[in-house]
């Protein structure tokens, strides 16, 4: 009874901030905006905007992937070193999430836009500005650089948990270094890539304020068709259908997560056997 009443703070928050939000979500998705009529308009007006979407997707989904070549090698360097070199590398990395997500972004705009750092510096050698902002790329590039702890730390958690003795056995029996990454590490390691290609990824499939400082018209997400039906367009209804089918897709990818991630406990168990 004791531990029932010291979760009551906990379930009146989650009542409160998700489960009610999430009501109101659910019931502007499937009204009219006129008559509040309960309709299926809404989502099958998804389909006009299946482009966006897939766009959003795939832009989100290579920004992961980068995110998992960069964060790989940071977090298994920070993994070998020694405990006090590891919270120095720690700190420094979580350093830039202490900054404004805007005041970040905002950063690389004054650096990439046409009369920016990097096109004022090559100007100044004789050479001939890039497009550098307003470009999918640099799109990706504000993604990357905004979500890259998401992925190290993830990683760094679960790399620091394989117990040393695998190693050591896996040398015994003649694997080289190669082998020991392949066969022992990355093996070990797959509920941190896993975990972290998914923090990257729900974050960034929903963005919008990255997309319209560092991107042009041609490089819309969902977040910004989102933004711009409750703040533009006025029309609450269709922004919340869009919501709903976005939150969907992100149940689906925390699903795969849960459904083929190991949890903590059976990597840990792994790394003793």
């Amino acid at each position: 009874m004791k531990n029932k009443l010291l979760a009551c703070p906990y379930i009146v928050w989650m009542v409160l901030f998700t489960i009610i939000p999430l009501g109101i979500v659910f019931y502007y998705a499937f009204t009219d905006s006129g008559t509040g009529a309960f309709t299926l308009a809404n989502m099958a007006s998804m389909g006009s905007y299946l482009p966006i979407f897939l766009r959003s997707i795939w832009l989100s989904l290579f920004s992961a992937l980068i995110c998992l070549l960069i964060g790989y090698p940071v977090a298994y360097f920070i993994a070998q070193c020694k405990p006090s070199t590891q919270r120095l590398l720690e700190l420094l990395i979580m350093l830039p999430m202490c900054m404004s997500f805007l005041l970040r972004t905002l950063a690389w705009v004054s650096m990439l836009e046409d009369t920016g750092i990097i096109n004022t510096f090559l100007r100044h050698l004789g050479l001939a500005p890039l497009p550098l902002i307003r470009t999918n790329g640099a799109v990706i590039l504000g993604m990357v650089y905004n979500y890259l702890p998401y992925m190290i730390l993830p990683l760094y958690s679960v790399i620091m948990k394989i117990d040393n003795r695998l190693l050591e056995a896996a040398r015994d029996l003649g694997c080289t270094p190669v082998n020991t990454f392949t066969k022992v590490i990355l093996p070990l390691s797959a509920p941190g890539i896993l975990s972290g290609l998914t923090m990257v990824f729900v974050p960034a499939v929903s963005t919008f304020y990255i997309s319209q400082k560092l991107g042009s018209t041609g490089t819309t997400l969902i977040g910004d068709v989102i933004e711009s039906q409750f703040k533009t367009a006025y029309n609450p209804n269709l922004g919340a259908a869009m919501s709903l089918v976005l939150m969907i897709l992100i149940f689906i990818c925390v699903s795969i997560m849960n459904r083929f991630g190991e949890s903590e406990e059976e990597t840990e168990v792994i790394a003793k056997v």
